[in-house]
């Protein structure tokens, strides 16, 4: 069967899904983390520290270690840091869906999105640099939480985040693809 087999009516609203055609955005970076699995559970590995460093982020010295919550059909978006690198872990065990977009006007991907999902079976870091506007959504029906360790301490006085609107690309970018 070809699309010439296929009605008009049909035909004209007619889309192919794709798959893996995400590229990146300059500097946001995907780690793979060990994961292991035996009859008693599993564990992974979220990074070695040497003096500091983590490891498999070349030049990322830790300076701070977060845990959060998402609640079921929460939105925290969108915001981004003039000088903090995050990098972000979202249990294989979870979901979560995160929005990116380059903000940095010299970069090469500039004005660059990126939508994805965290955790679903993979364990990972996703690396987020400084002018890279970060967000996430939890569409499901259950919490969903993250680890992440950042190479600057949050401060209250001083934040380095700034925010922009959560519907920047219009709210069902936080929706889940129907189809």
């Amino acid at each position: 069967m070809t699309q010439q087999n296929i009605s008009d009516k049909y035909a004209k609203i007619m889309t192919t899904q794709e798959y893996g055609k995400n590229p990146p955005i300059d500097g946001v970076k995907f780690v793979p983390l060990p994961y292991h699995k035996d009859d008693t559970g599993e564990f992974s590995e979220l990074g070695r520290i040497n003096d500091g460093i983590l490891q498999s982020v070349a030049g990322f010295k830790i300076a701070q270690i977060s845990y959060s919550l998402l609640l079921s059909k929460a939105v925290k978006a969108f915001h981004l840091h003039f000088n903090q690198t995050d990098a972000w872990h979202v249990s294989p065990y979870d979901r979560l869906l995160v929005g990116l977009l380059d903000t940095r006007k010299d970069s090469k991907t500039v004005d660059k999105t990126m939508r994805l999902i965290l955790g679903a079976g993979v364990a990972q870091l996703l690396i987020i640099p400084p002018g890279v506007a970060h967000g996430a959504a939890n569409p499901w029906d259950k919490p969903t939480s993250m680890v992440y360790f950042t190479d600057q301490q949050f401060s209250p006085v001083n934040p380095d985040e700034r925010r922009l609107p959560y519907d920047l690309f219009g709210e069902n970018f936080w929706e889940l693809t129907k189809g």
